[in-house]
């Protein structure tokens, strides 16, 4: 039963938000009037999204993570580093100013020279002095002087030492070249310095370069298919076999790396040629870093064997190895591809220490760690500090591989 208000009136309803809007309390209150398009409907109009944003949502995976990677400008910069290094021992040989193996005996331990571009306020352009020694007895060393009244232009794009185009093609076209004096005599230019047998140190820094980088690769790329077997089987399969490969993994893990690398790389034949010794070198840092990417491969085989696409390919009789390898390894390959990126730097120092110690890779193929071998002595590095300048591209090329490839994982990541 409604109550009235003088008699006639009802009262508001009991809502409180209709009792204010109701006549009798509002009376000038008018309801606002609904909001209606008079645009046509289009059932094929979607929101409208940037192009930028459309490239990346249609992107493949790869496409993706370069997206993300090139915004990682470290991982950039460390990336267009490692390209150029890798770029530039194809032409090793056109590069370095000497020969491998060319020696002025009258030039032994030379100290870097200095570059100069002016010469008595006068532009001259890239060039070195003469150089003058004497012998300092008191140090048991040759101490060299700069003629500076004889300034000597650096040779660009000239022909040099003879040398043999990865082993093949016979030539001679350097990049830069030694000067020459007014009688066409080559005069002495070591911009690193010279070691005891008047080897240039660039020269031989360059020749390295192609020994150390490419061991790399090839290491990892043993460790890496070695992984990829021994993790995917270990973790497709699961029971007996997943717990011997553990077993295994942890037992090789326990072994510190160095007096491992030692123990194998001392029973390599003496009579081995160089070539064999690299191979061998490379075999046995594969064999020794390949637990770490095979338990990567393991952890997220056991997650994803049982997802609804392994399953359903089960079920449609798909054999182990093509639901290993066609399957479920693309699903996680750019995670795979950034842990041995981040491996490299590993089997580069790797092959540095067994040659530093005298182990690894011998004369005459060059290295860095060969390299650095001869810089054992303390007197050595006292008397001559340069002959340590072989770890610099070491440590440049291990913090680039480092940087390279954390962005690459990063990128990588779906879940970021």
């Amino acid at each position: 039963m409604t109550e009235t208000i003088g008699m006639t009136d009802p009262l508001p309803p009991k809502s409180a938000n209709a009792a204010l809007l109701h006549p009798a309390v509002m009376p000038d209150y008018e309801p606002p009037a609904h909001y209606i398009s008079t645009a046509p409907f289009d059932p094929n109009s979607i929101e409208m999204v940037s192009a930028e944003r459309e490239r990346f949502y249609m992107a493949s995976q790869w496409r993706m993570i370069w997206l993300r990677l090139r915004h990682h400008r470290l991982a950039v910069a460390a990336g267009v580093v490692l390209a150029l290094m890798y770029l530039a021992i194809l032409v090793v040989e056109f590069l370095a100013p000497y020969g491998l193996t060319s020696r002025h005996v009258d030039h032994i331990y030379v100290p870097p020279q200095s570059l100069h571009l002016f010469h008595e306020g006068e532009f001259v352009g890239p060039f070195v002095y003469d150089l003058d020694y004497h012998l300092d007895m008191r140090m048991l060393k040759r101490v060299y002087t700069e003629k500076t009244d004889t300034p000597r232009r650096i040779r660009f794009f000239c022909h040099g030492d003879p040398y043999r185009f990865w082993g093949v093609v016979p030539a001679d076209l350097h990049l830069i070249c030694a000067p020459k004096d007014a009688a066409g005599k080559q005069t002495p230019m070591f911009l690193l310095g010279s070691d005891r047998l008047g080897r240039d140190v660039l020269s031989r820094i360059l020749y390295g370069m192609r020994i150390s980088l490419t061991i790399g690769l090839i290491g990892v790329s043993v460790s890496f298919v070695l992984g990829m077997l021994i993790g995917g089987l270990a973790g497709y399969y699961g029971g007996w076999i997943d717990e011997v490969v553990q077993r295994l993994i942890e037992m090789l893990r326990s072994i510190p790396h160095l007096p491992l690398w030692l123990a194998l790389a001392a029973i390599l034949p003496v009579t081995w040629s160089p070539l064999l010794v690299y191979f061998g070198i490379t075999i046995i840092l594969g064999l020794i870093d390949w637990t770490g990417l095979a338990r990567a491969v393991r952890s997220k085989l056991l997650s994803l064997r049982e997802e609804d696409f392994c399953v359903a390919a089960q079920l449609m009789g798909a054999s182990p190895r093509r639901i290993i390898f066609r399957h479920l390894m693309p699903s996680f390959m750019s995670h795979l591809i950034a842990s041995a990126t981040l491996a490299i730097p590993g089997m580069i120092l790797g092959e540095t220490a067994l040659s530093f110690l005298g182990l690894g890779i011998r004369a005459p193929i060059t290295s860095w760690g060969v390299l650095l071998n001869e810089a054992q002595s303390i007197n050595v590095v006292v008397l001559y500090p340069w002959l340590m300048l072989p770890i610099v591209p070491v440590v440049i090329v291990v913090l680039a591989f480092n940087f390279f490839g954390d962005g690459l994982r990063d990128a990588a990541d779906p879940y970021r």
